[in-house]
């Protein structure tokens, strides 16, 4: 397809899911925070997702989450969105954080599927909708039934299409049919939320992707992007599956993503701090084998000129 074709991106085509930076006795680090944000926007990150899961934001408090849209706001200014993590198993409390985020300075709310209660469709449906009508933001919806037990179905996603402030799906399903089926009938811009997913998923009309492994490499998956817009899908086939090591040491090796992405990001000398109970920070022997995955990865596209 032609990018004409492709939607709108409303936040842009690379964003990343940040890490929430903590001092070394566990305070959030506004600091930190800033200077992450902006050394992400400098390398090609469009925008910023906060407070998502890769952000710890079961462990941070709505003072904190306020309060680190604000400062990644200043760091970043308008040079890329900032979508801040409101979702939470609580239709009552996702809408208090809604209106803490549009007044901190937000540009879209990401809201994951209210978890563990595992709510039927209509009521699902219903609850994307009174956030949605409750602030002036536009929403992404966080589709990932791994970790919250409910999927948003495909015709749930066509249905809730027509509200003008629900705009975007960031997509975990591992459901390439149900994806197409969405993308075919709407016009809502979806983001791969796995990373091994950007290049299938761009090149059946995705707007772009959220990434964790963009904490460390922002310019990544830009450049995977960057060559299949240029008509060079063979390069960007070749970029995709050279990033495969570093995202499977970072994604799928038995730890969450914000473990390893903060402990390759303090191996680097750049801000992340410990990760907050229950999480528990990565060994020596995981954080060597991600510094490898990482210097492999630049050895190569620093081959390609990436």
């Amino acid at each position: 397809m032609t990018t004409d074709a492709r939607p709108p991106a409303p936040f842009g085509r690379a964003l990343c899911a940040m890490v929430t930076p903590f001092t070394e006795d566990g305070a959030l680090d506004l600091d930190g925070a800033r200077r992450l944000a902006d050394r992400l926007v400098s390398r090609g990150c469009d925008g910023l997702v906060l407070s998502g899961t890769t952000g710890e934001s079961p462990t941070t408090t709505d003072a904190e989450k306020a309060a680190l849209v604000t400062a990644v706001r200043e760091a970043v200014g308008d040079r890329a969105s900032v979508v801040a993590g409101v979702g939470t198993a609580d239709t009552r409390h996702t809408v208090e954080l809604a209106l803490a985020a549009e007044r901190a300075g937000a540009d879209g709310l990401l809201v994951v599927t209210p978890y563990y209660s595992r709510p039927p469709q209509d009521a699902l449906e219903a609850h994307f909708r009174e956030i949605a009508d409750a602030s002036g933001l536009p929403l992404v919806l966080y589709d990932i039934p791994g970790r919250t037990g409910t999927r948003i179905e495909p015709d749930t996603l066509v249905r809730l299409a027509g509200h003008p402030r629900i705009v975007a799906v960031k997509d975990c399903s591992y459901d390439l049919l149900g994806t197409q089926k969405v993308l075919s009938r709407t016009s809502l811009a979806y983001y791969a939320g796995c990373d091994e997913q950007v290049l299938a998923l761009y090149a059946v009309g995705a707007a772009g992707y959220v990434s964790t492994v963009a904490n460390v490499v922002p310019d990544l998956f830009r450049a995977v992007l960057d060559a299949f817009d240029a008509g060079d899908t063979g390069r960007a086939a070749l970029l995709q599956r050279r990033a495969i090591p570093l995202v499977e040491a970072m994604m799928a090796a038995g730890l969450p993503g914000t473990v390893t992405a903060k402990a390759l990001l303090g191996a680097l000398g750049l801000p992340a701090g410990p990760v907050r109970a229950p999480l528990r920070p990565a060994d020596r022997e995981t954080t060597d084998t991600l510094l490898a995955a990482y210097e492999e990865l630049v050895a190569a596209s620093d081959q390609l000129q990436v």
